[in-house]
């Protein structure tokens, strides 16, 4: 199994894969999946739609970001383990909160979305062979492949908890 060490990734990336504490992609996406559970659970109902600051996210907002981004993340993988040559976009993350529609959405919704997101994230690495985690593939003009994309994933979990729970609880 591929480890930390041959992870693909722009620089900017590092504190997110970085902030992941172990080197299996896949049992660290597991282990980040309960933790993160638990975490939303002890959210207090009224601080869902706060923000610390002007022009700063809701915790509703960033949990669809963190839904929106772990997509992203996991297309890219999918992308690259099955050798598609073609570049991939960026995403604006702000654009994509400014049209989410999350007034017409429950919290719980939310909560059920990302769960589901991250059961699919974790078959999707689960069934990598190590070939496909080292396919390297070009994502907002870098080379990524899909192990960095994975601890990402995990990484950009602990990066907004970490948030949530120094600005927002």
């Amino acid at each position: 199994m591929p480890t930390k060490k041959d992870v693909v990734a722009a620089e900017y990336f590092y504190r997110y894969i970085n902030a992941v504490k172990g080197n299996d992609v896949v049992k660290e996406l597991k282990k980040n999946t309960k933790d993160f559970k638990k975490f939303l659970a002890k959210i207090p109902k009224k601080k869902i739609d706060f923000a610390y600051a002007e022009g700063k996210w809701t915790i509703r907002q960033m949990l669809q970001h963190i839904i929106d981004a772990e997509r992203v993340f996991a297309y890219r993988s999918l992308s690259f383990s099955r050798k598609d040559p073609a570049p991939l976009p960026g995403f604006e993350e702000n654009d994509w909160a400014n049209v989410a529609n999350l007034n017409k959405r429950k919290w719980s919704d939310l909560v059920k979305e990302f769960n589901a997101v991250r059961k699919s994230t974790e078959y999707l690495f689960s069934s990598f062979t190590p070939e496909q985690f080292l396919t390297t593939g070009v994502a907002s003009n870098n080379n990524i492949n899909p192990v960095g994309l994975g601890f990402i994933c995990s990484g950009h979990v602990i990066h907004h908890m970490k948030i949530i729970k120094e600005r927002y609880l």
